[in-house]
């Protein structure tokens, strides 16, 4: 044997530990010996042996009780116990293991065995102190994730957009098994009204799954804030995730859109669980499914940000979950699963949170178990008159832009088929100054103009179409087939502001390439004639307008919005 070892007899046949004792100090180690139980406890506290040899039986404390005690002595130490016995019934063995033995030498004791034996031992001693290392250097590692990870977390506390996830309307629930988990939950309202939500969901947990969380935050937030659609910012964000992360990480993703000038919600929906649409009576109305790869593996010229849009009715609930809500397991390993969560969600009375329903739910089914998931879930009251949009407040530190300035801006086919042009008009005019309070009313006025030349002139779509819910899907099939096969037309867009000594009129003219319209016949129709679900835009254009004129075959209008300077002294 190459190595010595420390080793300790305890045996009350004098002649036994004798020669016992020689065949090992033959080999190089160095024996302690023992005469009963009692003293072989106490020997193994003060030496620190790396095996112990017991007799079975011997006086005082035979060895069981001596193997017992040693085993507690040994606290995180591997310290082997081998019995020694002449005994062969097996209740008698069993219980030598039992009691902490790990192997027997049987009397008279032959050297080719014992040493073998030693050797075993000695490997297995050396397999758990490397164990024991790498276990150690793994806590050292953990805590020094965990302090990273509460920095990190501290970091993106202080940088994250707050959003508006406290909003009356949105009910929501993050719990995570991490610090920083893989679960993004973001919400942003626009500024026209209406809202934002993304849930997103990061391969893997902790740190490496979360570092997406701030640059798609970032990206959220902004383009929401400056009147983006929602498919030019999921485009975005897989863009930007393609370039940071590493392969084989990626997002899982469910982005959503309540658009209340149009009652609409749109979604896109690359990987995660089916979002689901609630009403009131009916329970589900419609389920969002994953139609495209998550977030981050996907080239620009591959991604497909194609929405689904389906129409809604007010006090309607849209409900968004992470794979943690239906993957968590009871104690028998069964998952509470989609089949569960829908009987949950069907019962849900108009009164109720649907996310807290669940959550009693999945608790009831969970209970004794810890989770294994990080487990988001956000769900979405639409009650279009709270989602108007927060007052603006005038900001003292605004930029000095152009006053008394106009433009022009002409959008062919390839630029109406490829970009969307409300967010570079409404950036040219928040540089107007004070007019940013109004972003939201001025961003209602680009959108409502815009999509009417574009949906209505151009792609020459029935607005009758949207009289009803069923025929929203019909609708937004055909300007989406209608918008990528167009070949011809153009929107034309002038701007004009006028200051005054109170704030300012600016003033817009849009002319497309359609055929227009009867506009006599629309605008001598009352307002209350116009609502529902086509028709609306006349109405709004009215109420935020001072002046709106329709001339040629319908397919020019031009509008004036009169805005008045807000006192950051009265915010």
């Amino acid at each position: 044997m190459a190595e010595h070892l420390r080793i300790l007899i305890a045996d009350d046949n004098y002649s036994d530990r004798i020669i016992l004792k020689a065949l090992l100090a033959r080999e190089g180690h160095e024996v302690i010996t023992a005469e009963d139980g009692l003293q072989a406890v106490d020997l193994f506290m003060t030496e620190q042996p790396d095996i112990v040899l017991l007799d079975l039986m011997m006086p005082n404390l035979d060895g069981y009780g001596a193997a017992s005690r040693i085993k507690a002595l040994s606290d995180e130490r591997l310290v082997p116990i081998v019995f020694l016995t002449a005994m062969t019934d097996v209740d008698a063995l069993t219980r030598c293991l039992e009691v902490g033995g790990d192997d027997f030498l049987t009397k008279p004791y032959q050297k080719d065995i014992l040493h073998a034996k030693l050797r075993a031992l000695r490997r297995i001693q050396q397999l758990y102190k490397t164990v024991s290392h790498q276990r150690d250097q793994i806590r050292k590692h953990q805590k020094r994730m965990e302090r990273e990870q509460q920095q990190a977390k501290a970091i993106f506390d202080r940088i994250a957009h707050p959003g508006c996830l406290d909003a009356p309307f949105i009910y929501h629930h993050l719990s995570s098994l991490h610090i920083f988990n893989g679960d993004v939950l973001l919400a942003a309202e626009k500024p026209g009204g209406g809202v934002h939500v993304f849930l997103g969901d990061f391969t893997g947990h902790g740190l490496p799954a979360a570092i997406g969380a701030m640059p798609i935050s970032e990206l959220f937030y902004d383009m929401t804030g400056r009147g983006f659609a929602l498919s030019d910012i999921v485009s975005a964000m897989n863009s930007r995730l393609c370039e940071l992360l590493p392969v084989g990480v990626f997002c899982c993703a469910f982005a959503a859109e309540i658009d209340i000038r149009e009652s609409v919600v749109r979604v896109w929906n690359g990987g995660m669980p089916n979002g689901l649409l609630w009403r009131d009576g009916q329970g589900v109305v419609a389920q969002f499914r994953s139609t495209h790869l998550p977030l981050g593996i996907t080239d620009d010229d591959r991604f497909r940000a194609i929405v689904e849009t389906i129409g809604f009715e007010e006090h309607d609930r849209l409900l968004v979950y992470s794979d943690g809500m239906t993957e968590c397991s009871n104690a028998n390993d069964e998952q509470f699963g989609e089949e569960r969560m829908l009987q949950c969600v069907g019962t849900v009375s108009n009164n109720q949170v649907i996310i807290n329903e669940l959550l009693s739910e999945i608790g009831r089914f969970c209970a004794g178990t810890s989770g294994s998931d990080d487990a988001t879930a956000l769900e979405v009251l639409i009650v279009p008159e709270q989602m108007q949009g927060r007052p603006a407040i005038a900001d003292k530190n605004e930029r000095h832009g152009p006053k008394d300035f106009s433009f022009a801006l002409t959008l062919q086919a390839q630029a109406l088929r490829e970009s969307d042009p409300l967010p570079v008009l409404l950036d040219v005019l928040m540089q107007i100054p004070g007019l940013r309070v109004h972003r939201g009313q001025v961003f209602a006025i680009l959108a409502e103009l815009y999509s009417n030349a574009l949906e209505h002139g151009v792609l020459q779509l029935d607005s009758a179409l949207k009289r009803s819910s069923d025929g929203f899907a019909e609708y937004y099939r055909l300007r989406h087939e209608k918008l990528m096969a167009l070949d011809s037309g153009r929107i034309e867009v002038f701007c004009r502001h006028c200051p005054k000594l109170d704030g300012g009129t600016l003033e817009i003219q849009i002319h497309d390439s359609g055929q227009g319209f009867d506009y006599a016949d629309r605008l001598n129709r009352p307002l209350e004639n116009l609502r529902g679900y086509a028709g609306r835009g006349v109405g709004l254009l009215s109420r935020l307008c001072e002046r709106v004129e329709y001339s040629g075959n319908g397919n020019t209008v031009a509008i004036q919005y009169r805005w008045r300077q807000v006192d950051i002294h009265d915010e």
